[in-house]
């Protein structure tokens, strides 16, 4: 019952945001389209226009701004998913038709089959969209502003702009808006000129009417500002819906109410672990707890974690390692198959979708772990073994991608307690690891390992300033038995000693 009621609540959430985006994009998109047209009326050709055709032109901007904005929608990911070729899809249909009483289509083709056609019906209404628009604009029709449309689109989903991007920092709704305009202006007007230059061929392979010369730039002025007013409604509308979708939501019952004093947690548990984790309100459940945990606002919900009987503590800190654990899983079979097959890159590219869940955990459990230190007055964080379990994972975690990266970490006996670990860049030309392509600065996915490197070696240089004596005396008691995920345990011992030691970097 109370998962059933999470999600129906979860859902009504996320309703109501992509509702309230609606209001406001209608809004913003109503006086742009009153000052475009005061200020392009007197450049039109035909400028004798009667209220219906001004009432229909109006509306049907509204409805091609519509269409755009709730095939935005569709296509926004909190994350990279990658889709599927024309070729896999071809052979994924046609499979089940020779081979009978089968398999059937495994859940993560169709989810890939579904990113795909949603990616396909916003590339055409944009491309339907951008032709309504700036017809409605300029009052004439013309398969360049189709094209123009089509070219938004593709660069739309080819450099990933779907992907959400979450806010380090909360603001009130207005001023995120605020904020974002300036670059959605500058972003607009250079799309625009681009699509617009793009454009010009089509003149060449299709003949239009027989213009003046004047009317000609006339016609061409009208059409560039009109394109321009399209592409800022459309960057202002993927703007203000980022803002909506990426605002932070208490998984929370009201402070005072019965349900906050007998489980305050359940709600936020229910959407850690019983949401689809690719989901918005999987993202936001994660951002929700890490704000709790990082910050001093709902210290209430924080020290609930810290129940006498430690379940629920232990429950918030496996969904925040599970991630690092899935992560440090997909390295590690990744760095095995490169071993063996050096082309095998992008095995070691998809573990990083979930980099902004993965950095999210760390931050938490290393928060928790750190506020455990004065707050936990049961001890239910040691005696629990989340502690251990925490540092391990950490450790092992950044172990897998400074390796995915390039980093080899060898251990050299030595005469100190914690022999020093020597840390070196793998060569260019392969060796013991067959990844020289993810060395390149360039790469996005070898951004997104260094980031979470740092975010990883961070949060556990915190864990260790704050129990640098208690590690330093018994260090077992922060090391796991047995094989860890990544490694071996007396190489997560000697990491451990470095950064105990202030020297991993």
């Amino acid at each position: 019952m109370i998962g059933r009621s999470v999600q129906t609540t979860d859902a009504d959430m996320i309703k109501d945001r992509f509702l309230g985006f609606l209001i406001w994009q209608s809004f913003q998109s109503t006086l742009v389209y009153f000052l475009s047209k005061t200020l392009i009326s007197p450049l039109l050709l035909s400028s004798s226009t009667t209220i219906i055709a001004a009432i229909f032109g109006f509306i049907f901007f509204h409805l091609s701004l519509l269409l755009f904005s709730a095939s935005l929608f569709l296509v926004t990911s909190p994350q990279s998913v990658p889709g599927v070729s024309p070729v896999e899809l071809f052979v994924g249909l046609l499979k089940p038709l020779f081979v009978h009483g089968g398999p059937p289509l495994p859940s993560d083709f169709r989810r890939r089959v579904r990113v795909t056609l949603h990616r396909s019906l916003f590339l055409a209404s944009s491309g339907v969209s951008g032709f309504v628009s700036v017809a409605c604009l300029s009052g004439a029709l013309g398969l360049r502003a189709l094209v123009i449309g089509l070219i938004y689109g593709a660069l739309y989903v080819f450099k990933r702009r779907w992907v959400l991007d979450f806010p380090i920092i909360q603001r009130p709704v207005f001023f995120s808006y605020k904020m974002g305009v300036r670059k959605a202006i500058a972003r607009a007007v250079s799309i625009s000129s681009a699509g617009y230059l793009l454009s010009l061929v089509l003149p060449v392979f299709i003949s239009e009417r027989k213009l003046a010369f004047g009317d000609i730039v006339i016609e061409q002025i009208v059409f560039y500002f009109a394109s321009c007013v399209v592409f800022l409604c459309w960057e202002l509308n993927r703007h203000l819906l980022q803002v909506f979708l990426t605002r932070r939501y208490l998984f929370a019952p009201p402070k005072g109410s019965a349900a906050a004093e007998t489980n305050p947690s359940d709600h936020l548990l229910a959407a850690l672990e019983e949401t689809s984790e690719r989901s918005i309100v999987h993202h936001l459940a994660y951002l929700d707890l890490c704000m709790v945990s990082e910050s001093n606002v709902d210290m209430w919900r924080r020290a609930a974690f810290f129940e006498e009987t430690g379940e629920t503590y232990k429950k918030v800190i496996a969904v925040c390692l599970k991630p690092l654990e899935q992560l440090t899983l997909d390295l590690s079979e990744g760095l095995g198959s490169s071993l063996e097959k050096s082309t095998s890159v992008s095995r070691l590219h998809e573990p990083f979708y979930d980099f902004q869940i993965c950095a999210w955990s760390a931050r938490i459990a290393s928060s928790l772990t750190i506020r455990s230190h004065k707050e936990d007055r049961l001890g239910v964080a040691q005696l629990s073994g989340c502690n251990a379990a925490t540092v391990s994972t950490l450790l092992a975690c950044l172990l897998a991608v400074e390796t995915s990266m390039g980093k080899k970490t060898n251990l050299k006996p030595s005469n100190t307690r914690y022999p020093s670990a020597s840390i070196k860049w793998a060569p260019a030309g392969g060796g013991t690891v067959g990844i020289a392509t993810s060395n390149k600065k360039d790469d996005p996915h070898y951004v997104k390992a260094y980031s979470l490197a740092d975010i990883l070696r961070t949060s556990i240089y915190q864990i260790v300033s704050n129990f640098h004596h208690e590690m330093a005396t018994s260090d077992k008691d922060w090391i796991t038995n047995g094989k860890p995920l990544y490694g071996s345990r007396e190489l997560l011992v000697h990491k451990l000693g470095m950064f105990l030691e202030f020297q991993a970097n």
